[in-house]
């Protein structure tokens, strides 16, 4: 009896010690299995030291007007586990930092716009709760109800444009990766716990250089938090969300090295009609740049234009930005291209959904 009790301790200690691996300023890393448990995990999670809720989505107003748009809140720790500011202490002392990046793609006035706020927890500038879905950051707002889809409502305003969007999930969240990680390289902690909502019912009102439009459309959001996803030698990704006519979704995220090669690790999904998630390692698709855009705001040069094969996805995909301008050039902090595209039949060219694309590191090597 002794012994299988000495057993079963040994056992216990072993698995909290592989799921409480830590960076060495304390922050948890993001390890192999985790077992998602919603609606908590749509909450903020302070023991890591970086995370972000993220929506992008089409938006079509009663007129024909197009817009795309993104909406994302970033939450950076500065030690872990913080505690709030207890008396007799500074009340500008912070724990954590709360960026923010809102951006319209006005496909139909063929403008991009995008804006940037930055705020901290001191002072009650920016806040990401850990017992509900609710992130504010200077008066942008992601605020949601307490389930395992939860109704989400997304308030973002800058000078003349404005977003004020209600989110309602038709599928279950899509878990992206293996055994609850999504991998970004080969050591222990080079990944993320990684998650999205692939299809999104989308209503409410965007605000275009001081016009309101009623809007409607479809939007996706991804979540993840980690807190050592990258590897000294790789300098950005290219990542892809597409949503496909027939209710299926596709993820794509291909890690590049500085040598030009690829991260192995790269992977993706592929979401089905019913919800069901298919993980989808780097031999399953191939990405093939059709052309090149230079940034007249930063010099830097991006691909612009995709072909994709996808395993399990009978058409080759065409990606084509709406705008070939859709890149955030944010002087002192990360620049990089977030867009709207049109996604075809490479034979046909008919219409086969919408997407969006993320370009990092193209303006310099990106540093998390």
């Amino acid at each position: 009896m002794r012994n299988k009790l000495a057993a079963l301790l040994l056992a216990f200690v072993t698995l909290v010690a592989a799921t409480t691996v830590r960076t060495k300023d304390g922050f948890r890393l993001a390890t192999a299995p985790y077992a998602f448990s919603f609606p908590r995990d749509h909450y903020a999670h302070d023991a890591y030291r970086t995370e972000w809720w993220y929506f992008t989505g089409h938006l079509r107003a009663a007129d024909g007007h197009r817009f795309g748009y993104e909406l994302t809140f970033f939450r950076i720790g500065l030690a872990p586990h913080p505690s709030r500011v207890a008396k007799g202490r500074s009340a500008w002392r912070a724990a954590q930092l709360y960026p923010a990046h809102f951006a319209i793609t006005d496909e139909t006035g063929k403008r991009f716009v995008y804006y940037e706020t930055f705020a901290r927890d001191a002072l009650g500038q920016g806040y990401a709760s850990q017992r509900r879905l609710e992130v504010r950051s200077n008066g942008w707002t992601l605020t949601g109800t307490s389930q395992v889809r939860p109704v989400m409502h997304l308030h973002a305003r800058s000078g003349n444009d404005a977003l004020d969007l209600v989110e309602v999930p038709e599928k279950p969240p899509a878990i992206n990766g293996r055994d609850g990680i999504s991998r970004k390289g080969s050591c222990v902690g080079c990944a993320s716990h990684y998650y999205s909502f692939t299809r999104l019912a989308t209503t409410g009102a965007l605000v275009r250089d001081g016009v309101r439009y009623t809007v409607h459309g479809l939007s996706w959001m991804d979540h993840e938090y980690g807190s050592d996803e990258l590897q000294r030698g790789q300098v950005g990704w290219d990542w892809f969300s597409i949503q496909l006519a027939g209710r299926r979704e596709i993820m794509l995220y291909r890690l590049r090295q500085r040598d030009g090669g690829t991260t192995p690790q790269s992977s993706g999904s592929l979401v089905a009609p019913d919800g069901s998630v298919r993980y989808l390692p780097l031999s399953a698709f191939t990405i093939v740049p059709t052309g090149t855009w230079t940034s007249p705001h930063t010099h830097a040069v991006y691909p612009s234009g995709w072909r994709l094969r996808v395993k399990g996805v009978r058409d080759e995909l065409i990606l084509t930005p709406a705008l070939a301008d859709q890149e955030l050039a944010n002087p002192g902090g990360t620049t990089y291209w977030e867009g709207a595209v049109r996604v075809t039949d490479a034979r046909t060219g008919a219409r086969l959904g919408v997407g969006y694309v993320e370009l990092t590191g193209y303006a310099g090597a990106l540093k998390l």
